[in-house]
């Protein structure tokens, strides 16, 4: 969840020019009144940043030195800048332009590429991978799934970092980028694809950047159109500037210097995209005059949080930890963090499930709470358990709020309303605008009780919910407020991306989670290979492992919870140890190399849960062999089936489908994804094991005790080819 969507109070907009001060801290303001020359802001997690930076362009603005039409900020991603823009519109300074580098660059080569080129510019293809593929057949190279994103992301560094195809091989042993095939074999791929986008007249994502430099650098004229346009310019997140991107920001600056970069050294998690914080760092290298304020009052974690926060970086080794943010809370404390091990990954996803429905149970909402990971990969394990507990959740990096149809259909509906709802039945009875907003709603899928399950219906649900609740809000900030005056609200909220909060629990990488706060925040599978990644090598990488993980710490803002398991499956070896980067932080542990530790008292939560004080251990358990040739099983799939993959099968065939068919009929009752009832494995499973009572059924894996209590009684009938009780969901 972003600062933006925690609140939900539609402040109004300051007075005065000096109003816009008002609650800055000594540093923030700082930071807002110097308006002139370059400016360097190093700003650590939770210390204000984005509050700091449009509260000096809203001040700038309500005091007249800046233009709004002249002003340009640039950050990395779309959500960002809508919420840039959000706060920039609430503080009076609508008409500023906050963008990403792509969305600028692309404005701008649209305007220009008839002047500068001639006809209309090439199309911009959304994803490149297709074209990779076709760049490998014509090269007569076969690339599995896999190989084809890694040789498109070596092509997209590659060009964030101006190598062209005949450098590739020397740049990447230059960097020590381990390339995912011969280099040289990579630099024919890279030369094929780049003679495709040719033929077919399309350009990418990178090109918007690489053709408006070259316009800027080749033509003064607009060059200077350019410069004449945007008097100043702010960039957030500098950290993450590629090359590419850098010499843009240059020649949009040409001889100027009006310029503000915020940014944090110890946030650099994206060097794998060509981002480098040397740009940052150089800073007053290149600008010997320039301002520097560093804000490290953090106003978003918990005492606690801020101490493992600061004792990871403690420990850190190069450039970006010789700058590092000593970070100061400024909210009351909070709870230890909890540090929890289990036997096993489903083990660990169980915990994590259970102890979210406790949480949620004493009154945290689902949506202040987040399991952050390390890969997507993971996301599948936990997405099962939360749904086996009945928890709702999202996934991060899914639909945008306003892209989702629910939500486009709810816009148009209300927009309807708004227009014609004088002869609208609906709202007869609806005496003020959240009730109206309800009324209407109510026809689209919202009811005032949650619908049961986590799934589609419930997402759907929850979108609506989330329009309802941000009428109630409006209402309350701008009394007398009309159906027409919350549409406008929603447009407005549309086109800057800044969505209302979804009630859900969020599933996210935490690449992903870079920006966004939870009250509560469980970081999982922080073991090693995981934390820092098996291929994580050299002294760099496994820094930026280290970085990663204290974006993650700095997410939370009370209740930290850090856990890993032992063993990937059950009956696995437990050969797995807690991520070195917790040496030393985590009680009973010794700090290893580095700087001396930060670490403290933490609470700390060993296996699945307590009694009376007594740690309780899961019961260890012998390993699983196959049925058929009697091999020791890892694999989770297979431990399901309780045989290898390969092995014969005595699978009842019509078992099977008969077993698919209920599922899907309980999938549809539930309004979960079929997998959230059985997955395929356990279906296979059951169906070669035939079950004749409830000790062999539960037996199976896959069959866990919440899911044999609601599913079990159907599941022996039709294992007995007899059918399930019509229009029982089994509890």
């Amino acid at each position: 969840m972003t600062a933006a969507t925690h609140s939900t109070l539609f402040p109004q907009a300051p007075d005065t020019a000096d109003a816009v001060l008002d609650g800055l801290d000594p540093e923030q303001r700082e930071v807002a009144t110097a308006l002139h020359g370059p400016v360097c802001v190093l700003a650590g997690a939770g210390t204000g940043k984005t509050r700091a930076i449009t509260h000096r362009i809203a001040y700038g603005v309500r005091a007249g030195i800046l233009q709004p039409s002249s002003v340009l900020a640039v950050t990395f991603t779309n959500r960002a800048a809508g919420e840039m823009r959000g706060r920039l519109r609430q503080l009076g300074a609508g008409g500023v332009q906050a963008r990403t580098f792509h969305s600028a660059a692309l404005r701008q080569l649209q305007y220009f590429w008839p002047k500068a080129v001639g006809g209309g510019l090439p199309r911009l293809i959304d994803r490149k991978i297709q074209l990779v593929a076709d760049a490998a057949a014509a090269c007569r190279i076969r690339l599995d799934r896999g190989e084809l994103r890694d040789v498109t992301a070596e092509i997209e560094w590659s060009k964030v970092t101006q190598t062209v195809p005949a450098d590739y091989a020397a740049a990447a042993a230059k960097t020590g980028r381990l390339s995912p095939r011969d280099p040289a074999e990579i630099a024919q791929l890279y030369a094929a694809y780049e003679d495709l986008k040719r033929d077919r007249a399309v350009i990418d994502f990178e090109d918007v950047l690489l053709l408006t430099v070259a316009i800027l650098q080749d033509r003064h004229d607009i060059a200077e159109q350019v410069r004449s346009q945007y008097q100043h310019f702010v960039v957030d997140e500098y950290q993450d500037v590629s090359p590419l991107q850098q010499r843009l920001l240059e020649l949009w600056l040409g001889e100027r210097d009006s310029l503000c970069v915020v940014g944090d050294a110890s946030q650099t998690i994206y060097s794998f995209t060509g981002a480098t914080p040397d740009h940052l760092l150089d800073f007053r290298t290149r600008h010997p005059g320039a301002t520097v304020v560093k804000l490290v009052r953090d106003y978003r974690s918990s005492p606690q949080v801020v101490h493992l926060a600061n004792g990871l970086l403690s420990q850190a080794r190069g450039r970006a930890a010789d700058h590092r943010l000593e970070l100061i809370s400024q909210r009351a404390p909070g709870p230890e963090p909890v540090y929890a091990e289990y036997t096993d990954e489903p083990a660990e996803a169980e915990g994590a499930a259970r102890r979210i429905r406790d949480l949620i149970a004493s009154g945290i909402p689902a949506g202040e709470i987040a399991i952050l990971f390390r890969t997507n990969s993971q996301s599948e394990i936990y997405e099962q358990a939360l749904a086996d507990a009945g928890v709702p959740y999202q996934l991060r990096g899914a639909e945008r709020f306003f892209d989702r149809p629910e939500v486009r259909k709810a816009g148009a509906a209300l927009r309807a309303a708004a227009r014609f709802g004088a002869n609208d039945s609906l709202l007869d009875d609806a005496v003020d605008l959240p009730s109206q907003v309800r009324a209407v709603l109510s026809g689209e899928g919202w009811t005032s009780q949650p619908p049961a399950g986590s799934g589609a219906v419930r997402e759907r649900w929850e979108s609506l919910a989330a329009l309802v609740h941000l009428a109630q809000d409006f209402a309350a900030a701008k009394q007398g407020a009309t159906l027409g005056d919350l549409v406008a609200e929603l447009d407005e909220r549309a086109s800057a991306q800044h969505a209302p909060t979804v009630q859900g629990v969020t599933l996210a990488s935490l690449h992903s989670a870079k920006g966004l706060e939870w009250d509560v925040v469980f970081l999982v599978g922080v073991a090693e290979g995981m934390m820092p990644i098996t291929y994580a090598k050299t002294d760099e990488q496994i820094e930026e492992e280290r970085r990663l993980l204290y974006v993650g710490v700095t997410r939370a803002r009370e209740h930290l919870l850090v856990s890993w398991a032992l063993s990937r499956s059950p009956g696995g070896r437990p050969n797995r140890r807690p991520s070195r980067f917790l040496d030393g932080l985590r009680p009973g542990s010794v700090a290893t190399a580095g700087r001396s530790a930060g670490g403290g008292p933490g609470g700390i939560e060993r296996g699945i849960g307590s009694s009376g004080g007594t740690v309780v251990r899961r019961t260890s358990r012998t390993p699983a062999r196959c049925r058929v040739c009697g091999r020791t099983l890892t694999d989770p799939g297979e431990m399901k089936l309780m045989r290898c993959e390969d092995c014969p099968s005595d699978m009842d065939e019509g078992l099977y489908e008969r077993l698919r068919e209920w599922r899907a009929v309980q999938a549809q009752r539930s309004g979960q994804p079929a997998f959230c009832v059985f997955t395929d494995k356990t279906l296979v499973a059951i169906a070669e094991a035939v079950p004749d009572d409830e000790g062999e059924l539960a037996r199976i894996p896959g069959v866990g005790v919440r899911k044999f209590n609601r599913f079990g009684a159907d599941v022996l009938a039709i294992c007995a080819g007899q059918e399930p009780v019509e229009g029982d969901e089994g509890g």
